[in-house]
């Protein structure tokens, strides 16, 4: 008898009262602000160090100057207007290839994707030009179009292309088989199938590729103005490289590294947004 009333109140004590909401919340505000307090942190003593290295010696500050100097020199460059000019023609470039790239690849990727003779016939393209470097065709796309505008946002749109196409192929062929069968016992036509099932699927893995190919856009475009350009951040570098303007080099450098992480977060905000769906782990 003693038993049987004891093992309601055993029951009860037993089950786990899960977290409520506001003290989840404040669980995932407290590792976002460790995180956040971890990066800067790293950020700060990597600078740290490189102030410090080349005033104590341990470095030659000729060819690494602190980083004081070196925003001293990019201060300099913002005021005159040199900054902005360089960076705002590299971005044109950037941004004109890199759009251009979403533009086609994603449409070519969900096509050659979906339909069988499509990824058939033009398999055989894809696999010799994915294996070609896009600066391996530097020298031909400045034979072909000149040294102007055009070459370097081909060049761009060339890089950005591959790894677009290739993940957004990999997204269309990995979806679910059971939910295309589950779309097709419903009927859906071959339209809504796309809109409902195949594309939500498929966007991660395709804001996957356009994520490395803004990473790309960036870094090709460095190298196509260090070749017949008259301005951009590649340019700026290359020249003042030449002329031995060191902290201008890495003032051109820094820029180009704020410009990618800036471009990265914007590119991850769109694609949470657009993911918006999806339950995160652990929710």
């Amino acid at each position: 008898m003693t038993a049987l009333l004891e093992s309601p109140s055993r029951t009860e004590n037993s089950i786990t009262t899960p977290p409520s909401r506001p003290r989840r919340t404040l669980a995932k505000l407290a590792d976002a602000v460790l995180t956040g307090v971890g990066k800067v942190v790293a950020i700060a003593a990597l600078l740290a160090v490189w102030e410090v290295a080349p005033r104590l010696g341990l470095v030659d500050a000729t060819f690494l100057p602190p980083f004081s100097t070196v925003m001293a020199s990019w201060w300099d460059l913002a005021v005159s207007g040199k900054l902005l000019d360089n960076t705002q023609a590299s971005l044109v470039r950037s941004l004109s290839g890199f759009g251009l790239a979403v533009a086609a690849a994603v449409p070519l990727g969900l096509l050659i994707g979906w339909y069988k003779p499509v990824a058939t016939l033009l398999s055989p393209l894809l696999e010799v030009f994915r294996n070609t470097a896009a600066l391996a065709l530097l020298p031909v796309f400045v034979l072909l179009l000149g040294i102007g505008e055009t070459s370097k946002i081909a060049i761009v749109f060339y890089a950005c292309t591959w790894p677009i196409l290739l993940n957004t192929i990999s997204a269309v062929r990995a979806v679910d088989p059971t939910l295309l069968r589950l779309a097709r016992s419903m009927d859906l036509s071959g339209f809504r199938l796309f809109q409902k099932v195949i594309l939500p699927s498929a966007v991660p893995t395709v804001f996957t590729g356009i994520r490395l190919a803004g990473a790309l856009s960036i870094l090709v475009l460095v190298a196509a103005e260090m070749v017949g350009a008259k301005a951009g951040l590649g340019y700026l570098i290359n020249a003042s490289q030449f002329n031995f303007a060191i902290p201008q080099m890495y003032a051109g450098i820094i820029t180009l590294s704020a410009i990618g992480v800036l471009f990265n977060q914007v590119l991850v905000g769109l694609e949470r947004r657009f993911t918006s769906w999806r339950v995160p782990v652990g929710a």
